[in-house]
C-alpha cells in the first residue's frame, strides 16, 4: 500500500480497519457498549498481527464506535451464554495487542468515551493515549466476582499504590482530567477533536526513524522487569534483535547526515 487512499484490510463489521500508510486506524464497533467477546478479541489479534508484520504501517490508532463507550470490556452477555472467563482471546490477549509478541510499533488509544473493565485495560496497554473530555475510566470486576487480570498487573506500576488500590478494590472512577493528572493519558481534547489529535500524534511518531522506534520499544519491553545493571547487560549482549538491526542500519547514519546537511532525514527502514 503506497497511496493515502483509505484501504480496508480486514472487513469484519465489529472490527473496522482502515490503512492510511504509515498509519492504521482500527475502530471497535459493537453497539451499544463496544464490549468484546472472544471472537472479537481474536479478530483484533489478527488485525494487530497484520499491523506488526506490514512494513508500510508504523503506528496504529484504536478507537471505539459511537461517542458513549470506548469499550465496556468483556462482553457479559457472552459470559451469560457460557463464554468462559479464560477463553481464547487470540495471540494478542484480550483486546488484540497487549500480549502480542514482537509488536515493536506504537499503538495509540483514542478514548472516545467510557473505558470500563477490559476497556480500561486496553488503554493501559497502549503506548500513547488521547482522551475525549467526557471519557471515564474504571474497573468494576471485583464487584462482579472476578478480577481485572491485566489491570491488576499493570495499574500498580502506573499509579501510586493507594490510588491504584482504590480503583482496583473499591471501583474508583477517574474522569479524563484525573487520568491526565495521574499520567494515564497524554492529552485531553473535545470529542470533536479526538481523532485529529490522535492522527497528529501518530504523524509525530512517524517522523522518527522506524528502526529506532522499534528498538526503543524492544528495549523498554525486554528490560522493564530487570534491575538496572541487568538491563544494561542485556542491552550490550547482542540479544536484542531490533536494537542490533538499528545499530547497523542505513538509517542510523542518515539521521546525523541529514542534520549536518540541514535537511529532513529520508528514512528507509533498513
Amino acid at each position: 500500500m503506497t497511496d493515502q487512499t483509505p484501504t480496508p484490510i480486514l472487513g469484519q463489521t465489529a472490527v473496522q480497519v482502515i490503512a492510511r500508510p504509515p498509519v492504521l486506524e482500527v475502530t471497535l464497533n459493537r453497539p451499544k457498549a463496544n464490549a468484546i467477546d472472544a471472537a472479537t478479541s481474536r479478530e483484533l489479534s489478527k488485525v494487530f498481527a497484520a499491523f506488526r508484520d506490514d512494513p508500510e504501517l508504523r503506528v496504529a490508532i484504536l478507537t471505539g464506535g459511537g461517542s458513549r463507550f470506548f469499550s465496556a470490556g468483556w462482553d457479559l452477555n457472552a459470559a451469560a451464554e457460557g463464554e468462559e472467563y479464560e477463553a481464547d482471546y487470540g495471540d494478542g490477549g484480550f483486546g488484540g495487542f497487549g500480549e502480542l509478541s514482537g509488536l515493536n510499533k506504537p499503538v495509540i488509544a483514542a478514548v472516545n468515551g467510557m473505558a470500563v473493565g477490559g476497556g480500561f485495560e486496553i488503554v493501559m496497554a497502549a503506548d500513547l493515549v488521547v482522551a475525549a473530555d467526557h471519557a471515564r475510566f474504571w474497573l468494576p470486576e471485583a464487584n462482579l466476582g472476578i478480577v481485572p487480570d491485566a489491570g491488576s498487573v499493570r495499574l500498580g506500576r502506573m499509579l501510586p499504590p493507594v490510588v491504584a488500590n482504590e480503583i482496583l478494590f473499591a471501583g474508583r472512577r477517574l474522569d479524563a482530567a484525573e487520568a491526565l493528572r495521574w499520567g494515564l493519558v497524554n492529552s485531553v481534547v473535545s470529542a470533536d477533536d479526538l481523532m485529529s489529535e490522535a492522527r497528529a500524534l501518530a504523524a509525530r511518531v512517524t517522523e522518527a526513524a522506524p528502526l529506532a522506534v522499534a528498538a526503543i520499544a524492544e528495549i523498554r519491553d525486554r528490560t522493564k522487569h530487570l534491575p538496572l545493571a541487568d538491563a544494561f547487560e542485556l542491552l550490550r549482549s547482542g540479544g536484542l534483535a531490533a536494537y542490533e538491526a538499528m545499530l547497523v542500519s542505513s538509517d542510523a547514519s542518515e539521521g546525523s547526515s541529514a542534520f549536518a546537511e540541514g535537511r529532513s532525514p529520508r528514512w528507509q527502514g533498513r
